[in-house]
Order: C-alpha cells, then structure tokens, then sequence
C-alpha cells in the first residue's frame, strides 16, 4: 500500500512531462468510457506506482509508472483472447506482437504496453472493450 496518493507533480518528475501528457490521455480516455473504482498501489518490484482500474472485484486495466517510462497492462482470459484473436488483423502490426510475446499465466494473457505517445489507444479501448463493454455514453 501507498503512504500516500501521488499527484500530478509526483508523477510528472516520475516519468517527465511528454510521458505524463500520454498517462493523462489514457486516463481521459478511459475515464470517459468507463465509470470505474481507482486504486493506486505501489508497482512491485518493476514500477513505483500502479493504478488500478476496477469495478466489482475485477480489474479492467492498469497503469503504471517508473523513471522515463510508463506501462499499461490488460489482462485478457481464454475467452477474451478468443475474441482477440478472431479478429488480430484490425489491430496495428505492435499491439499484435505484443500480444504475441506476452506471457500467458493460469488467469490470462498479461499484455504489457510502454506508450510513448497516443497513437495505439483505438487499439487499446478495442481491447478493453473485449474486457467489458464500455458503461458510459
């Protein structure tokens, strides 16, 4: 658990303001389709911060940030990945070979994204909505 709440300085002298700028994208982004529980935490052994979001027990996705870098992970179960993988080739050739190189575990395929800019977050909210259809208009 965390002391404390990080701000909006604490994590833009984190990971530097061009990469705050994409982690506030996300977060719009998200925000906007999904009316979600937020939960920071510490980031284990590889992040300072995770932050997590979740509604009734389940986790959606999660950001993450450490020096210079920020990460985005999804989560996606045997029949999320199913669906995925019906329908890969709307995905940007990345966001397939991260699928591809991730590590599947007994509760799903843990997808890794290090965002450097906004450019695949139409594949990001395709994924999440493979998670759980958008909740607000």
């Amino acid at each position: 658990m965390l002391d404390r709440v990080p701000g909006t300085e604490d994590i833009t002298a984190l990971v530097g303001e061009p990469l705050y700028d994409v982690w506030e994208k996300l977060c719009a982004l998200i925000e906007e389709k999904y009316d979600m529980e937020r939960v920071w935490n510490t980031g284990g052994k590889n992040w300072v911060y995770e932050y997590k979001y979740r509604r009734g027990g389940k986790t959606l996705c999660a950001l993450y940030a450490r020096e210079r870098c920020v990460g985005f992970m999804i989560i996606l179960g045997r029949e999320e990945r199913l669906k995925f993988e019906a329908n890969r080739e709307k995905y940007s050739r990345e966001v397939q070979e991260k699928y591809d190189e991730a590590q599947t575990y007994h509760d799903g395929k843990w997808i890794m994204f290090k965002p450097t800019n906004t450019d695949e977050f139409d594949d990001y909210m395709n994924l999440l909505a493979i998670k759980r259809k958008p909740n607000r208009k």
